[in-house]
């Protein structure tokens, strides 16, 4: 029986469906700046969340999308 239920892990780690949006908490976290900057920048417009439900989601395309076009090459880079 135990061997089952680790079987049974493994195939729904395998079969799990990959995120394409992410909640503010969550997006805040996949760039690197706090929810309030988060909020900030959003209220700024620089992102642009999906509001299909009474709370925002951010389209990791989206997140993308800002982290290209906010960054500069590194003054480290070859």
């Amino acid at each position: 029986m135990f061997n089952g239920s680790v079987e049974n892990l493994e195939i729904q780690k395998l079969a799990a469906v990959p995120k394409l949006a992410l909640n503010r908490i969550e997006a805040a976290k996949a760039i690197g700046v706090s929810p309030a900057t988060l909020d900030r920048l959003t209220a700024r417009g620089l992102l642009r969340p999906c509001r299909v439900t009474y709370r925002p989601i951010y389209w990791v395309g989206e997140l993308e999308r800002f982290l290209k076009e906010n960054s500069k090459p590194s003054e480290w880079s070859v």
